[in-house]
């Protein structure tokens, strides 16, 4: 099964993540199916904390990817239901 979780890089005091598809069974810094962005709470602006992908979210979701309950709270944050299985429909291109 796939899941979506984050993968801790940074030093001792100052984590950062990175959000990644990855297999349910592979160790938390394991082997990465695709990387779908980053997370950084160090940051003061919660604004730019967050840098995720959000139509390949989507995609991953619509697959039956199950996002950890981390992951799932982050994604409200932007704006993206983490409920998995949704019909996956692209955004529409910038101007249209």
């Amino acid at each position: 099964m796939v899941r979506l979780r984050l993968k801790r890089f940074g030093r001792r005091h100052t984590p950062r993540y990175r959000l990644n598809a990855m297999d349910s069974r592979s160790p938390r810094n394991g082997r990465v199916i695709e990387e779908l962005g980053w997370f950084d709470p160090t940051l003061s602006d919660e604004a730019r904390q967050i840098n995720f992908d959000a139509d390949r979210i989507r995609y991953w979701l619509s697959v039956g990817a199950q996002p950890s309950e981390t992951v799932a709270g982050l994604l409200k944050r932007i704006g993206v239901d983490p409920t998995p299985g949704q019909k996956f429909t692209p955004a529409a291109p910038a101007g249209q």
